[in-house]
C-alpha cells in the first residue's frame, strides 16, 4: 500500500544518518595529530630546556673547579631546572604568589653560586632574564630583563678585562632570555589555541542542534497542523462526499510523505524549498479550514537561499493562522522592487487575548527573525490598526552592498 514506502525510508533514515556521520568523520583530517600538538609543544619546551641546563652542567665540567663545586653546581642546577619549568610551564593561569616566590628564587640561585663559581655560571642569568619576561608586569618585565642583561656585562667585566668577554656574555643573555620566553609563550599559546578550537567545536555543535531543532519546529509544525485539518475534514466528509474524502486523504499522503522528506534533507544540512509549491500548498490547507484567501504574487526568479526562506516565513505564517486564530479571511502578497522582496501575511480573527496582549510572539517568530536577519533583512509580527495580525519580512534579493540595509526597511 501507499503507507509501505514511507514506513520503510522511516526504518532507513536512521542508519543513513549514521552513515553520513561515520563518513564525514572519516573525512576529517588529522584530529589525532590536532589532539597531540600541546603535548608535543610542551614536550619541545622541556628538551630545550633541559638541554640548554645540560649545557651548562658541561661547561662548569669542562672549567677546573674541584670535586665540591662540581656536586655544588649540579644541585644548584637540579633546583633550577624544576624552577624554570614551573615558570615556563605552558597553562594559562594568572600572576601568583607562588610564581612570584619562584622568580624570587631563581634570582637568589643565578645570582649567589657567581661569587662561587664566576665565569662558569654566567650564563645562567639568561635564564632568570627569559623568567622575568614571562612572570613581571610587560612594563617592569622589559625594565628588569634590560637590569639583568647589564648586570651580566658588569660582572664580566668585573671578571675579565675582555671587551669581546662581555659582549659574548651581553649578547648570550639577551638570547637565552628571549629563546626562553618565546619558546614558553609559544607552547602557551598552542595549550590556548587547542582550548579554543575545543570550543568552537562544542559552539559549532551547539549551533548545528539548534539549526535542527529550529528547522523541525518550521517544517513539522506546518506539516502536522496541515495533517491535522486535513484529517478532520476527511472524517467529516466520509459520509457526505466519499470522493472529496478521498481527495483529502490523498493530500495528507502527499504532506505526510514531504515532512518525511523535510526532515531527511534537515538532518543532511541542506533544505531547498520552492515558494510556488509553498504557495499552492497554503491556498489549499488554507480552503481546507473554511479561510478565504486572496493572494498577490509577483517576485519573478529569486536566488535559492532568499526563496527558501521566503517558504519558510510563509510555512510559519501559515502555520500561526491556523494555530492562533479563528480567521475567515487571509491576504498573502509576495512582491518584489528595486532589488527588494517583501512578503506580508495578513488575517482576521484574533482573539480579544491576543488583542489585550499584543503580537504574539514565541520561539517560531523568533526563529523566522534570525533567519530573515541572515539574509541582511528583518521580520515583524504584530497587529494592525484594524485589529487584524500582520507578519511581514523583507530581504534583499542581492547580497551585493548596494541591496543591505540592515537596520532598516527600504521604503
Amino acid at each position: 500500500m501507499g503507507s509501505e514506502p514511507g514506513q520503510a525510508e522511516l526504518q532507513a533514515f536512521p542508519a543513513r544518518a549514521r552513515l553520513d556521520d561515520d563518513a564525514a568523520a572519516a573525512r576529517r583530517p588529522g584530529w589525532p595529530a590536532l589532539l597531540l600538538v600541546p603535548q608535543l609543544a610542551s614536550g619541545i619546551l622541556v628538551a630545550v630546556l633541559a638541554g640548554f641546563y645540560v649545557v651548562a652542567f658541561l661547561h662548569i665540567l669542562y672549567l677546573p673547579n674541584g670535586f665540591v663545586n662540581t656536586v655544588m653546581s649540579t644541585v644548584y642546577l637540579g633546583m633550577l631546572l624544576p624552577l624554570q619549568l614551573f615558570i615556563s610551564r605552558p597553562s594559562a593561569r594568572p600572576r601568583s604568589p607562588a610564581l612570584y616566590a619562584a622568580l624570587a628564587l631563581q634570582a637568589c640561585l643565578v645570582y649567589g653560586p657567581l661569587l662561587q663559581f664566576r665565569e662558569a655560571w654566567i650564563a645562567q642569568p639568561g635564564f632568570l632574564a627569559g623568567s622575568v619576561l614571562l612572570v613581571l608586569p610587560p612594563r617592569l618585565a622589559w625594565t628588569t630583563f634590560t637590569l639583568v642583561v647589564l648586570s651580566m656585562a658588569a660582572t664580566q667585566a668585573a671578571f675579565t678585562d675582555e671587551t669581546i668577554d662581555i659582549a659574548y656574555t651581553t649578547v648570550s643573555t639577551v638570547i637565552t632570555g628571549l629563546v626562553v620566553y618565546g619558546l614558553s609563550r609559544l607552547a602557551a599559546l598552542v595549550t590556548e589555541l587547542h582550548a579554543a578550537q575545543n570550543e568552537l567545536a562544542q559552539m559549532a555543535v551547539a549551533q548545528e542542534r539548534l539549526r535542527f531543532s529550529r528547522d523541525l519546529h518550521d517544517l513539522l509544525g506546518y506539516s502536522l497542523s496541515a495533517i491535522t485539518l486535513k484529517s478532520e475534514l476527511t472524517h467529516r466528509l466520509m459520509n457526505k462526499d466519499p470522493a472529496r474524502a478521498q481527495e483529502e486523504l490523498a493530500e495528507v499522503l502527499d504532506i505526510s510523505r514531504g515532512a518525511l522528506a523535510d526532515v531527511r534533507s534537515v538532518a543532511s544540512g541542506y533544505r531547498e524549498l520552492s515558494l510556488d509549491t509553498e504557495s499552492e500548498s497554503a491556498r489549499s490547507v488554507l480552503i481546507a479550514a473554511d479561510v478565504e484567501v486572496r493572494m498577490d504574487l509577483d517576485y519573478g526568479e529569486l536566488p535559492v537561499r532568499v526563496r527558501t526562506v521566503l517558504a519558510t516565513v510563509l510555512r510559519e505564517g501559515i502555520t500561526n493562522v491556523l494555530r492562533h486564530s479563528k480567521a475567515e479571511h487571509c491576504e498573502i502578497t509576495v512582491r518584489r522592487d528595486k532589488g527588494i522582496v517583501r512578503i506580508d501575511i495578513v488575517n482576521d480573527g484574533v482573539p480579544a487575548a491576543d488583542t489585550e496582549r499584543g503580537p504574539r510572539g514565541g520561539s517560531g517568530i523568533a526563529n523566522l527573525s534570525a533567519r530573515v536577519a541572515a539574509l541582511d533583512g528583518q521580520l515583524t509580527a504584530g497587529l494592525d490598526p484594524d485589529g487584524r495580525f500582520r507578519l511581514h519580512a523583507w530581504a534583499p534579493v542581492s547580497r551585493s552592498r548596494s541591496d543591505r540595509q540592515p537596520t532598516n526597511e527600504p521604503v
